[in-house]
């Protein structure tokens, strides 16, 4: 009786271990669908499209590969300024301007596609816009004082009493009581190489080449690297501190966390008291962000790339001494044998013997550190107060220079590049033994 129940008890059995892992087939899918959702309304995405400006996203992505001159009369005095991003080191001298610029008792603007501003006497200005109409106000202390062509304002148009401002495909026009400003874009990083004080600006190529043969080159390089307003000279130190602070915080922490991880390894260590101690310093040292780091050490060393090597330090000694002393503990035990049978003390088996082993694995897990922390200098340099991260910070508050932005973003991007070439280059070379790899 028993021998005939036992098929029908095995094939119950069955039943319910297929059924389970079916009920876990779907329930898994169904609980990350429901965070999912969960995660979907907490964080307010259906808000997101609300919220989105797709106007002033254009307008950033233009200021990123564009520049824009500004046309500036104070209200108030009467006084024209025309400068080149509103940079008082891009002002164009007295007397000069761009040749869509007209000074005069009246000054025309030229903008694209025949838009035409007039600033005229006693503050009056008046933009033409074809296909809509002249608009005209005159600034005074009661307001801007605006009229427009009839009929309802168009989306480009945003006014107020005090203000009015212009926003259209040919440029900006932005009123107020004591200001009025025309901005027209231009493709381009206008100044990169010259400032318009340098007797270089504007020069063709040729006719830069033709002065650098004739004895010009030092002057020519001396107006591009002190270059005012893109400053060539600090951004090159500071790319260079960030990878100074890469390379102390990560080559410092392997140097460190090498002597500890054999306190931490098994094989080494037989006393359990002092391996869990140097487990759980190493468990400290990275439990804590490289960025929480940073701030605690800058309120005792202050800001500065010390600080951010430091804490890059000691977040990767806690790493590396994790990785050391799990590799330490796998290393081959006959060539340690080998050596204590011929008389060997303990540091001259650890020298020959086991460093040998393990310094392949170490060196590949350093160098990638090393470019993965030239990525994480540029943020810890926006803290601390150094490299490459303190410009792109500069350069994203004033929020009115995004070109400059977009130049360190792809300086930064560069380096990675250039990291990463090496990094690899240098595994090949030091640990493989060759270019292509063949010792």
């Amino acid at each position: 009786m028993s021998m005939a129940l036992a098929p029908q008890v095995i094939h119950a059995q069955a039943d319910a271990l297929f059924r389970r892992k079916r009920l876990t087939a779907f329930a898994i899918p169904l609980l990350v669908l429901a965070y999912l959702t969960y995660a979907f309304f907490a964080f307010d995405v259906p808000g997101l499209a609300d919220r989105a400006s797709l106007k002033n996203a254009r307008t950033l992505v233009a200021d990123a590969y564009s520049y824009k001159t500004h046309v500036s009369r104070d209200n108030r005095s009467g006084i024209i300024d025309i400068a080149i991003e509103g940079e008082r080191k891009g002002t164009y001298p007295e007397g000069s301007a761009p040749d869509w610029v007209t000074r005069g008792a009246v000054t025309l603007v030229q903008l694209r596609d025949g838009h035409l501003v007039r600033l005229g006497p006693d503050q009056q200005v008046s933009y033409d816009i074809p296909g809509y109409g002249i608009l005209r106000a005159n600034p005074s202390r009661d307001g801007v004082n605006a009229t427009f062509p009839e009929g309802p304002l168009p989306t480009f148009i945003n006014a107020s009493k005090n203000r009015v401002a212009i926003t259209t495909d040919a440029g900006r026009v932005t009123i107020t009581r004591n200001k009025t400003e025309v901005f027209r874009y231009f493709i381009g990083w206008e100044m990169f190489f010259f400032t318009l004080d340098s007797r270089f600006h504007g020069m063709a190529p040729g006719t830069l080449l033709s002065q650098a043969l004739n004895g010009e080159a030092g002057a020519i390089w001396h107006d591009f690297w002190q270059n005012p307003m893109w400053r060539h000279g600090e951004v090159a130190w500071a790319l260079f501190e960030t990878i100074l602070m890469a390379f102390l915080g990560t080559f410092g922490a392997a140097i460190v966390a090498l002597p500890l991880a054999f306190l931490a390894a098994k094989s080494f260590t037989p006393l359990v008291l002092i391996r869990q101690a140097a487990r759980r310093l190493f468990d400290f040292c990275r439990g804590v962000d490289a960025l929480i780091w940073t701030i605690v050490l800058a309120r005792a060393f202050g800001p500065g790339p010390l600080t951010g090597a430091l804490a890059i330090l000691i977040t990767d000694t806690g790493s590396f001494g994790k990785m050391f002393s799990e590799t330490l503990e796998n290393v081959d035990t006959k060539q340690i044998e080998g050596l204590q049978s011929t008389g060997a003390k303990p540091l001259q088996r650890y020298r020959f013997a086991v460093i040998p082993q393990v310094t392949p694995v170490f060196l590949s897990q350093i160098l990638y550190y090393f470019e993965s922390n030239t990525r994480s200098a540029t943020i810890i340099g926006a803290i601390t107060g150094g490299g490459i991260g303190l410009l792109l910070t500069q350069a994203m508050i004033t929020q009115k220079d995004w070109e400059e932005v977009s130049y360190y973003i792809t300086l930064v991007i560069l380096m990675v590049f250039v990291m990463d070439w090496l990094s690899g280059w240098l595994r090949r070379r030091l640990i493989a033994g060759g270019r292509d790899g063949q010792p």
